[in-house]
């Protein structure tokens, strides 16, 4: 029977830590959220967003801008709050309207600001096992592993999905705990056969059941990145979940596995922030 990773418990359990630690400082850590534009998507993860600051008892500003905002007005506005001292973090939602630059918006957050862990000086320090801020999605899968007592420690590992946000920095963090990291992605020949290879398997492309039960090896750890809906309009991730779990030791479900926890680590990195800008 496999264990089920998990992450809404798991999460709120971290959040709580995390208000813990923020009732130490001397003023609360502050969070600014942009969204720009009217993505149904975008306005459910903006909305959960105050809701964590809340629990952890941080100050959050939302900024929701209209579809037609100009990627100057957006970088001007991100310009104007890397200079207040009472914001610690600042998060962009993405995806951005057509016509807005989204490297240029990124590289526009200062690095010390960049909770999200996609500015290029943060995935930088994480290539080189430097400090810096994690993306949330991959930091909140290693504190599932770690949570769970898996080690990646001379294991196969194999991450389906090569983002910048998901599977490219989960394989360096893999590589960091002294797993054997395979990536697969769209043009991978005999995926079902390297995936038979996986003692943890990550599954992060954004295709209902890309991964089902003939291409896993019995006993492997699954993590479940993805946030799909199938035909029926169910919530689902990449993973074939009945059949899988079945053979398998370990496996997260979606909804309630991979996405608490990456809010989770936003808090985390928000609370992070404002430790060292309150040094």
């Amino acid at each position: 029977m496999a264990t089920i990773l998990d992450g809404k418990a798991l999460a709120e359990q971290c959040k709580q830590e995390v208000k813990k630690a923020a009732e130490t400082l001397a003023r609360r850590p502050g969070l600014a959220v942009i969204i720009v534009g009217n993505n149904p998507a975008s306005r459910v993860y903006v909305n959960s967003k105050r809701k964590d600051c809340e629990e952890c008892g941080f100050f959050s500003e939302e900024y929701a801008l209209p579809e037609e905002t100009t990627q100057g007005e957006l970088i001007a506005l991100i310009e104007q709050l890397n200079q207040r001292q009472e914001i610690d973090g600042i998060l962009c939602q993405l995806p951005l309207p057509q016509g807005i630059d989204e490297e240029a918006v990124l590289m526009a957050i200062s690095p010390e600001k960049d909770v999200d862990g996609f500015h290029p000086m943060n995935m930088g320090a994480l290539l080189v096992g430097k400090e810096g801020f994690l993306p949330c999605t991959p930091y909140g899968i290693m504190e599932i592993l770690k949570a769970y007592h898996i080690d990646p420690k001379g294991k196969q590992c194999v991450v389906i999905g090569r983002s910048n946000i998901v599977g490219k920095p989960m394989a360096l963090l893999l590589l960091q705990k002294h797993g054997t990291v395979t990536i697969c992605h769209s043009r991978t020949q005999n995926l079902a056969e390297i995936c038979r290879t996986a003692d943890i398997l990550v599954a992060a492309v954004g295709k209902v059941n890309v991964v089902t039960a003939d291409m896993v090896k019995p006993g492997a750890v699954v993590i479940d990145v993805a946030m799909n809906r199938n035909q029926a309009g169910k919530l689902c991730g990449d993973v074939d979940y009945p059949a899988v779990k079945e053979i398998v030791s370990a496996i997260t479900p979606v909804p309630g596995g991979v996405g608490p926890m990456t809010r989770a680590m936003l808090m985390k990195n928000t609370l992070l922030a404002a430790q060292k800008h309150q040094a």
